[in-house]
């Protein structure tokens, strides 16, 4: 089939967004306070409350997000969940645009966008597929550990050579009998003279089989706690000893790039520690704050794509003389749709901008990515239903959102280990008073 392109030049998001806030600052005078990328990203400073708006800037993003999902990740997104392939050019295309990366600070060649800028390019992007936005997204998830606490020299080398061209990265935590239960890795990191040499394998690790380096995760005092166990490492994919296995069939969103890592004696410089030795734990754990609002987003542009596709189809079949969203079972299911969709963006909202605003966001982190996770696929199951019989074959998309979505409620910590961790935090709480 055909492939829409899309022409970078006149559009690219960093030079667009500091095009604006250069303009914006010079007009309020804050040109010596705020750098452009800063400017930008204020959600509602300027009211010094709260703001349900969007400001223009992310509208800016918000618009071309959705017209790129529309233009290019629509119309091969049923080709791309049949091969299973990667979708190599729609991630040139969209990082051309700066829509991947988007959170590789200024100083590394990235636009330095905040979490909720994340989260509105995520949700426009996964409307399109969520598989292809996974594939963009893993990025993030890599890239954030990092950006969190790695040196000058790690960012500059790792972050720096993302934004030079279209490279892939993958998070390496997970493992065959350490999923949510992260203190039960088994691989091992030894040092050995100015050296670590790493032993062991990852399992369904995104972008495994396409990335240009890793975070791994490795223990490096069995004897200590799981706190202090652990070591992150950057782990170049063309170290020796470095091997991805076959690429794993997954239920929904095949084209993302999913398979076992393995690592046989892996060589790593000393240079290659993130943070300090026994704080690998922790810097894993913080990078799941920065991005489960973004998967929560991903979640909600799923719902809406089935909330979308479900009422447009309501509209146009007939039953009993009346087009079923007539029917009071039809209607009632899409208003329930469309309520959890809308609390389900204003808490990923709410989960994004605390951390943008340097508050813990840890619950409500949780909190978005569980109720958000959980509604996409209700509204995915809702619109098989309502399409019928039709929804149960390829011909009409919800059997693939429906596929999809059923991720959000497994990657990133479970539904289950996400009221573990709300449950966690009310027991430290007298109540939930804002």
């Amino acid at each position: 089939s055909q492939q829409t392109s899309v022409d970078p030049a006149p559009c690219n998001l960093t030079m667009a967004l500091r095009s604006r806030c250069t303009a914006s600052s010079a007009k309020l005078g804050l040109g010596r306070f705020l750098s452009p990328a800063s400017s930008a990203r204020t959600f509602s400073a300027e009211s010094g409350g709260v703001s349900f708006v969007l400001n223009d800037d992310q509208k800016m993003i918000q618009d071309m997000a959705r017209q790129f999902a529309a233009d290019v990740i629509i119309p091969q997104a049923a080709e791309y969940d049949r091969t299973m392939a990667f979708p190599h050019d729609i991630f040139q295309q969209a990082w051309e645009l700066g829509l991947v990366n988007a959170h590789i600070p200024e100083d590394y060649g990235g636009p330095g966008m905040h979490t909720l800028d994340g989260c509105v390019i995520a949700e426009e992007l996964a409307y399109g597929c969520s598989g292809i936005q996974t594939a963009m997204e893993a990025n993030t998830l890599a890239q954030m550990p990092v950006i969190l606490a790695g040196n000058d020299f790690q960012k500059k080398k790792y972050l720096g050579r993302m934004t030079e061209e279209p490279l892939k990265c993958a998070y390496g935590v997970s493992e065959a009998g350490a999923g949510s239960d992260v203190a039960a890795i088994q691989t091992r990191a030894e040092k050995q003279g100015d050296k670590w040499v790493i032993n062991g394998s990852k399992l369904w690790i995104t972008n495994g089989g396409v990335a240009d380096w890793y975070f791994v995760l490795a223990v490096t005092d069995k004897t200590a706690s799981a706190g202090k166990a652990m070591t992150g490492f950057i782990v170049d994919a063309s170290s020796e000893g470095v091997s991805a296995g076959d690429k794993l069939v997954n239920m929904g969103q095949r084209c993302s790039d999913t398979r076992p890592l393995f690592f046989d004696n892996v060589v790593v410089p000393e240079e290659n520690v993130l943070g300090e030795v026994g704080a690998g734990f922790k810097i894993a754990m913080g990078a799941f704050d920065n991005t489960r609002p973004p998967v929560a987003a991903g979640a909600v542009g799923v719902a809406r794509r089935a909330m979308d596709e479900a009422l447009k189809y309501s509209k146009e079949r007939k039953t009993m003389g009346a087009e079923i969203i007539q029917h009071q079972a039809v209607s009632f299911m899409l208003a329930d749709m469309a309520m959890g969709i809308e609390a389900a963006r204003l808490l990923t909202y709410k989960s994004a901008v605390e951390i943008d605003e340097g508050r813990p966001n840890t619950l409500y982190a949780s909190m978005a990515k569980a109720f958000a996770g959980d509604h996409a696929n209700k509204c995915a199951a809702d619109a098989v239903q309502i399409f019928g019989g039709a929804g149960f074959n390829t011909e009409y998309p919800v059997e693939k959102l429906m596929r999809d979505a059923k991720i959000f409620q497994l990657y990133e910590g479970t539904s289950q280990i996400q009221r573990l961790i709300i449950s966690r935090h009310l027991m430290a709480r007298e109540d939930m008073a804002p």
